[in-house]
C-alpha cells in the first residue's frame, strides 16, 4: 500500500478480506504517518470520522476534534474504549516505517520477547497510536459485542488539561460519555494498570529585597532563601501506598529554579517549581493539605498565598496545574472479567499505574477505569519509540475475547 507522508490523510484504507495482522498493521502504519502532534489534530480525526462513518452498526458523533462512534444494540452495560489522537513533537522521528526482523535499529529491550516479530519505528507508535489501531479494528470487525462500546478517540492529551478533548466532552456533551466501565489504551505492554496518581504543579516562592550585587547589604537574596525550599524537598521520603491492592509511589521533586533580574543585581524573588505526584488514596484536598496545610487558600489561577502548614509552611504557593488520583477500578464483574483475560493471555496481574492519565476523568464522572494499551510505557515520548506488531494481536485478541 502506498502512503502519503506529507502530514495530511485524506481516507483510512481498510480491506475486509485481510487477515487481522495484517489489518492492524496497516492500521497502525497509516495512523502513524498522519502528523498529528497536539494542535494539528484535524487531519487524523476528520479521516477516523469517516472511516467510523463507513459502518452501519455504529452511530457517529464529533465534538471539535473528538470523534465518538457508539453500538446502540440495547446491551445491559456499555465500555468505553479511549484513545488520544495527538503525539508529542517528533523528534527525528517521523514518517514511520517498519523494521524488519533482524533490522539493527531495534531496540534490544523490544526483541527481547518479541524476538522474529517486525517492528514499528517513529513517533505515535506507541504512545498511543498502535492502541488507536486496535480500537478501529475492534469498531470495524466487532458488530455482535456482549455490551454496548462507546469508541472514543479525543483530541490534545499531550498537553496543558485545559486543552483536553476528552474533559471538553466531558462538560458540553456528558451524555455521549455514558457507560459501566472505561478502558483508556495508554501503553502498558497489553497488561492492566490500574487507577493513576494525582498530580499537582506548584511554585514555591521566596522574595527577597533588589540591591546592587556590590552593596549586597543593601539588599536581602531571594535565592539564598530558597535553600530552605531544597531542604525540605531532600528531607522528603517518598512512599509506597497500597490502594485495593495495588501499590502506587508517591514522588516530590523540584522541576524548575528560576529567579534574578541579572548578574549584578541581588535577586528579589526565587521560585521552585515543584511536582506532587500523589496516591489515590487521597483526594485533592487532602493532597493540598499535606503540602500547604489544611486552611491554606490556593487555588488555580488565584494567585500566591502563603502555606499555613504542610511541608512549604511559611513559604509563597502559586498553583499551576492539577488533576486527581483515580482508584484502581478493579472490583466489578466486567473489570474481573478482563483481568482473568489478561492473566490467561500474559500472566500478568494488574500493577498500579504510576503516572497520570485520563483514567481519573471517567472516575470522576463515577465511571471505574483502567488503562490497558500496546506497547512498552518505557518508550513513549522517545525518539526510537517502537512498537512490536504482536503486542497488536495480543492487546487485539484480549478485547475482542473480552468483548464477545
Amino acid at each position: 500500500m502506498g502512503l502519503n507522508y506529507d502530514r495530511r490523510m485524506t481516507t483510512i484504507v481498510f480491506d475486509p478480506s485481510a487477515s487481522q495482522a495484517e489489518s492492524l498493521d496497516s492500521l497502525a502504519m497509516q495512523l502513524c504517518a498522519c502528523y498529528s502532534v497536539s494542535d494539528s489534530e484535524k487531519e487524523l480525526a476528520d479521516a477516523v470520522e469517516r472511516f467510523l462513518s463507513g459502518f452501519g452498526h455504529l452511530e457517529v458523533r464529533r465534538s471539535g476534534d473528538t470523534v465518538v462512534a457508539r453500538t446502540n444494540l440495547g446491551r445491559p452495560t456499555r465500555v468505553i474504549l479511549a484513545g488520544h489522537l495527538d503525539t508529542v513533537p517528533v523528534i527525528d522521528n517521523f514518517p514511520p516505517r517498519w523494521l524488519e526482523p533482524g533490522d539493527p535499529a531495534i531496540r534490544d529491550d523490544v526483541r527481547e520477547g518479541h524476538d522474529g516479530q517486525r517492528v514499528l519505528w517513529g513517533r505515535g507508535g506507541v504512545d498511543m497510536k498502535g492502541s488507536d489501531a486496535v480500537f478501529l479494528w475492534l469498531a470495524a470487525t466487532l458488530t455482535e459485542p456482549t455490551c454496548d462500546i462507546t469508541y472514543l478517540f479525543y483530541d490534545h492529551e499531550e498537553v496543558a488539561a485545559d486543552k483536553n478533548g476528552l474533559g471538553k466532552l466531558a462538560a458540553a456533551h456528558p451524555d455521549w460519555l455514558d457507560g459501566d466501565f472505561a478502558l483508556i489504551g495508554e501503553p502498558t505492554g497489553c497488561g492492566i494498570e490500574g487507577g493513576c496518581n494525582g498530580t499537582m504543579r506548584f511554585d514555591v516562592i521566596t522574595h527577597g529585597v533588589a540591591a546592587h550585587s556590590a552593596r549586597a547589604w543593601m539588599g536581602d537574596n531571594a535565592i539564598h532563601k530558597a535553600a530552605g525550599i531544597l531542604n525540605r524537598l531532600n528531607a522528603y521520603e517518598p512512599a509506597t501506598v497500597p490502594v485495593d491492592g495495588l501499590d502506587y509511589r508517591e514522588g516530590l521533586n523540584a522541576t524548575l529554579i528560576s529567579g534574578g533580574q541579572g548578574t549584578n543585581v541581588i535577586p528579589d524573588e526565587c521560585r521552585v517549581h515543584v511536582n506532587y505526584r500523589f496516591a489515590p488514596d487521597k483526594t485533592m484536598a487532602q493532597a493540598k493539605a499535606l503540602m500547604f496545610g489544611a486552611d491554606c487558600p490556593v487555588a488555580l489561577g488565584g494567585g500566591e498565598c502563603v502555606a499555613t502548614g504542610g511541608v512549604f509552611e511559611g513559604y509563597g504557593i502559586e498553583m499551576k496545574d492539577e488533576s486527581p488520583a483515580a482508584r484502581p477500578g478493579l472490583t466489578d464483574d466486567q473489570a474481573q472479567a478482563l483481568v482473568r483475560y489478561v492473566r490467561e493471555r500474559t500472566g500478568r496481574g494488574p500493577v498500579a499505574k504510576l503516572g497520570w492519565t485520563d483514567v481519573a476523568r471517567f472516575s470522576a464522572l463515577g465511571i471505574p477505569a483502567v488503562n490497558l494499551g500496546a506497547g512498552d510505557p518505557k518508550l513513549a515520548h522517545k525518539a526510537d519509540e517502537q512498537l512490536p506488531a504482536g503486542d497488536l494481536t495480543l492487546m487485539a485478541d484480549i478485547l475482542s475475547g473480552w468483548l464477545s
